[in-house]
């Protein structure tokens, strides 16, 4: 079975290497990528190993991942060199978004709800990956992600590519007025309830912050899956009730197409 979830847009490039792990019963924990949450951590790296494994033949050397903090902090990566992938002490610091224009690198972030957002640059050759749960949604994380390509990279809005992964969806995300008021501004991005409550749509939220910054809606891929209806394939902490598990979204350059 394949491994990943993957995006079309951003497998038309060659040089753009992406995927978004799954969950597999052939391999332990269900395939979880998480070192943060109690498993035994020579059982996860295993499962690490095991991506690794998929993408050394493409010449990727190193992985980087950060310390998830649910900030707007976005890293960029300078140095090619492994962070965070054999321990949790090593990975970047309180950052939810990572930005590179290094190849042979990988970057990735974890979630099992929240939105994950993969961003490439075909003209500049850069890419970024994104962690966009409520609060970095309502910090406007993606957008800041771009501005720190452009001023970094001299990335053009115009040129890019995105893929939002799957995520929790509107038809499972319930929230409460103190979350809801901070997207009523959002045109159709929230679902008013009986009770008093709001059904919001988170990955389509991020989809409306990378357009006003300049990425043509065309360039912008869709899961379109809903991790807390579709617990057969990814991890939802909401719907398993505070699951352990996490899957991963990772992209990066090759060194050589």
């Amino acid at each position: 079975m394949e491994p990943f979830f993957r995006f079309e847009n951003l497998g038309q490039y060659a040089e753009c290497l992406h995927g978004v792990t799954m969950k597999n019963a052939a391999h332990p924990l269900s395939f979880s990528m998480a070192l943060h949450t109690g498993e035994t951590k020579e059982t996860v790296i295993a499962n690490r190993k095991t991506v690794e494994r998929l993408f050394e033949k493409k010449q990727i050397c190193h992985f980087v991942l950060a310390n998830q903090t649910h900030s707007d902090h976005v890293h960029v990566v300078k140095e090619p060199e492994t962070k965070g992938w054999e321990s949790l002490e090593s990975a970047v610091l309180d950052c939810d978004a990572l930005v590179t224009n290094l190849k042979g690198v990988m970057l990735g972030i974890l979630t099992a709800d929240c939105v994950p957002v993969l961003l490439y640059d075909p003209v500049q050759k850069a890419v970024a990956v994104v962690h966009a749960g409520w609060k970095g949604t309502k910090a406007n994380i993606v957008a800041k992600t771009i501005q720190t390509m452009q001023c970094e990279f001299g990335t053009e809005p115009k040129n890019m590519i995105a893929g939002i992964a799957p995520s929790i969806g509107q038809c499972c995300y319930e929230v409460g007025e103190e979350v809801a008021s901070h997207f009523f501004h959002l045109p159709d991005v929230l679902n008013a309830k009986h009770n008093g409550k709001y059904m919001l749509d988170l990955p389509l939220a991020n989809k409306m912050q990378l357009m006003q910054v300049g990425i043509a809606e065309e360039n912008i891929e869709m899961s379109g899956i809903c991790t807390a209806c579709d617990v057969e394939h990814f991890f939802s902490y909401r719907k398993e009730g505070g699951c352990s598990g996490r899957f991963m979204s990772l992209i990066g350059m090759q060194l050589d197409v």
